[in-house]
């Protein structure tokens, strides 16, 4: 029955693959019926509709269950907002082009791939964390692993250069002293990297979850090392928000935030719920949810602060890895006057 459901899933994230909104399909600030979302009224930008980027993954759980429960909408209505849409990308670096492109005006994404969206010209800011570890290195059963050594001469896929996963994996290679280059490192989306595992045509993977969980219950690999084991605690993913929105918008900001919060909230109170909403989003077996939820070494937040340092290192660790030309600040990349007054209410 297990490997049943895990072929499901499997077809689930190949039909998601392959349906992941490209950043030239986004029309900027257009509605369905053509009507600009982004209107200038006087000084201010009234923006009636809200396009939000995520990505298939239980990392970004709180965004679908405020979008599912209608609550963006709602919360936002006040401040002129009539439609909410959301876009859905394989990982972080595409969906930091959209953004880049004026497609996108809020995104739940990995910390790493704004640092080096914002060092390449994106006005835009990390105002909330979102959620910290929560990936996997997962090996091919017969793959012998003792240690970092034994991954040299190894095929392994992860997520593009500049994600959190590419970032994460490659400093720990070089804080075990495994030449980069000893490895061969594939950039591969969720689905991609399953059904290349699945075929052995990779070694292992490091994904985010529910990824490793699909992988297992397949009887396709094993989870030999945590994220939080190769850096513990480190962020992953965030909240971005434009520029645009800060500056002509700010009240409406702090509403996302609140919005945010209580999602995140909801998660972490109704963690059945929340496995439902996810699968019925995204299309999966709610048993494969449900083992993602009990296995992984992820946490929900919203506090941005206990995202910053580690966002600053990763800034450095993209500067050496030559992704960016020079380390960012904070000041750089965060703006967390707006969740400091929401949390204080």
């Amino acid at each position: 029955m297990k490997k049943v459901i895990v072929i499901l899933a499997i077809i689930a994230l190949v039909a998601f693959s392959g349906c992941v909104e490209q950043p030239e399909t986004i029309e900027e600030g257009t509605t369905e019926d053509g009507a600009t979302g982004h209107e200038t009224t006087g000084e201010d930008v009234a923006i009636t509709h809200l396009r939000i980027g995520y990505q298939p993954s239980t990392h970004q759980i709180a965004h679908m269950i405020a979008m599912e429960n209608g609550w963006w909408k709602s919360d936002l209505a006040e401040f002129g907002v009539t439609e909410v849409s959301d876009y859905q990308f394989a990982s972080g670096p595409p969906e930091m082009t959209a953004m880049m492109g004026g497609h996108l005006d809020i995104a739940y994404v990995g910390t790493a791939p704004p640092i080096t969206a914002i060092a390449q010209g994106l006005k835009a800011k990390i105002v909330a964390g979102v959620q910290t570890q929560g990936s996997d290195l997962v090996l091919r059963p017969e793959v012998n692993y003792t240690s970092p050594s034994d991954l040299i001469g190894l095929k392994i896929a992860t997520f593009p250069s500049g994600s959190i996963q590419d970032t994460v994996f490659r400093k720990f290679l070089t804080d075990n002293d495994v030449a980069i280059e000893d490895v061969e490192i594939v950039p591969m989306g969720p689905a991609d990297a399953i059904a290349a595992i699945s075929t052995d045509a990779v070694d292992c993977v490091f994904l985010p979850h529910p990824g490793p969980a699909v992988i297992e219950l397949a009887g396709d690999g094993r989870s030999v090392v945590t994220s939080g084991e190769m850096w513990p605690g480190h962020a992953c993913c965030c909240l971005v928000v434009s520029d645009e929105l800060i500056e002509n918008n700010p009240e409406m900001v702090k509403q996302i935030i609140r919005t945010h919060i209580r999602a995140t909230a909801y998660l972490n109170e109704n963690q059945n719920e929340s496995s439902q909403i996810f699968a019925d989003k995204i299309g999966y077996d709610i048993d494969v949810v449900k083992h993602s939820f009990e296995t992984w070494d992820g946490e929900w937040i919203t506090d941005p602060h206990l995202e910053l340092d580690d966002a600053l290192e990763y800034a450095t660790v993209l500067y050496e890895l030559g992704y960016i030309e020079e380390p960012l600040t904070a000041e750089d990349l965060f703006d967390t006057s707006f969740y400091d007054e929401v949390s204080g209410e």
